[in-house]
């Protein structure tokens, strides 16, 4: 438009001075009143307002998954550092470190000469105290228990026999054969042999009760005392074997054959290595979101893809130091590749949300006074500002709550900094399923070039 103008004003100009030198005084001033107002003319007219270059997205419906994400190291999941209960020196030792042991299966040995000769005595003294035991339960009574026994058998016959006595003569009386004072004569006699009867068995019975209970309590406790003995030197000597509590594999051995083994120190240490714990510590909000059972996966450096686990404990006590919450991750070590004591890094998921409005995070904007939005692209090409309402974030995607419905063109790049109704160029960012379009200002420019 300007050029044109130009070109308009040194036309008028050149036809002015090729007119004839009359009225000069008039003239001169013509040609720079018309250049003037042709100018002004041209100036008049608004510029063309310059569009931003921006790529859109649209805003699409997703299953969303809230996940939370912390440090944690790796454990085994079982240990055992076996401490030997006696000292001694080593004998011998079955494996090395990188061994697959099973539980029950014997690692070392210790010196057990003493042990075993201790061991020997006392199941002698056992063998003795049973032998006096079964003699004592099979022999006869003392000669006391056994005058107790005879008088009482012989009471019993007496009581008896003046039972017999006076039923024959009861039997008399009511026939009329016998006077009454006979009769009362063999009552009596009854009376008095049942009451000796009586007095002799209870004398039995008391020196049953007292005197072949204790000789056998005696004898039972003899066999006990043997007993105990023979069992502490028998483990004793069973303390210088030393066995894997647990299946796994030796990841330490602190001392060679011949060297003194300290009794409470370490010996051998067993690891189950066939799945790993990795234990975390996180915030109290985001352990509530957890539950036993939840999916899991562990990030270990070095592995290209992470390893699938689920929680196992979400500890119900805060640890007094911190004041969070200890969360552990178990996850199968089929391929033995998982070290303890790495660490690691854990995600846990702990909700799914299906139909929800996405967009990507970087889109998402935050203002001055802390509140979040995004910016719109209109059919208008320009962008607009809206506040919108986050929700669970996963990766590079964030869930929108509230502002932002299916469809919506939102600016992912390009957004920051940018004022509201800004005349904008939208270009479909790479992967984000939005067609792309030609913009007016791009039709505008390919028309000027084409020119």
């Amino acid at each position: 438009m300007v050029r044109a103008c130009g070109k308009g004003l040194l036309g008028v100009v050149s036809n002015v001075r090729k007119r004839p030198p009359r009225r000069a005084h008039v003239l001169s001033l013509a040609p720079l009143t018309i250049a003037l107002l042709l100018f002004c003319a041209c100036s008049s007219e608004k510029p063309e307002e310059p569009s931003v270059s921006v790529q859109v997205v649209l805003a699409k419906k997703a299953t969303i998954e809230q996940t939370v994400k912390s440090d944690a190291v790796l454990f085994p999941l079982a240990q055992s550092a076996i401490v030997p209960k006696i000292s001694a020196p080593v004998k011998a030792f079955y494996v090395k470190r990188g061994d697959k042991v099973r539980a029950g299966q014997l690692l070392a040995r210790l010196e057990s000469s003493d042990l075993a000769a201790a061991a020997q005595d006392n199941k002698g003294a056992y063998d003795q105290a049973q032998a006096t035991y079964a003699i004592a339960t099979a022999s006869t009574l003392p000669e006391e228990i056994q005058k107790a026994e005879g008088d009482a058998k012989a009471a019993k016959e007496a009581f008896e026999a003046e039972q017999k006595l006076y039923d024959s003569r009861q039997d008399l009386y009511k026939q009329g054969a016998l006077p009454r004072k006979d009769l009362d004569q063999a009552g009596v006699t009854l009376t008095q042999a049942r009451n000796q009867y009586e007095l002799a068995q209870r004398h039995l019975d008391a020196l049953m009760a007292v005197a072949k209970q204790q000789e056998l309590k005696a004898a039972a406790g003899q066999l006990e005392s043997a007993k105990g003995k023979y069992l502490g030197a028998a483990a004793q000597l069973g303390y210088s074997e030393i066995r894997s509590p647990i299946n796994g594999v030796v990841t330490d051995r602190a001392l060679y054959p011949g060297e003194m083994a300290a009794a409470g120190t370490p010996l051998v240490t067993v690891m189950d290595t066939s799945s790993v714990i990795a234990r975390a510590h996180i915030p109290q909000d985001q352990a509530a979101q957890l539950k036993l059972g939840d999916k899991a996966s562990i990030a270990v450096p070095g592995e290209e893809n992470p390893i699938e686990g689920k929680v196992t404990v979400v500890s119900p006590a805060l640890d007094p130091n911190s004041t969070t919450v200890e969360v552990w991750v178990q996850a199968r070590n089929t391929k033995g590749r998982l070290r303890p004591g790495t660490s690691v890094q854990i995600s846990m998921l702990s909700r799914t949300i299906p139909n929800s409005v996405v967009i990507p995070a970087a889109a998402v904007l935050s203002n001055a006074d802390g509140g979040k939005y995004v910016m719109l692209a209109g059919s208008d090409n320009k962008a607009h500002q809206k506040t919108v309402k986050t929700g669970v974030r996963q990766g590079e995607e964030m869930q929108i709550l509230e502002g932002v419905a299916e469809g919506d063109r939102v600016v992912a790049t390009g957004a920051y900094g940018l004022p509201d109704n800004t005349k904008i160029r939208a270009e479909a960012a790479e992967g984000s399923g939005e067609p792309g379009r030609p913009s007016a200002e791009k039709e505008k420019e390919s028309k000027k070039i084409a020119k």
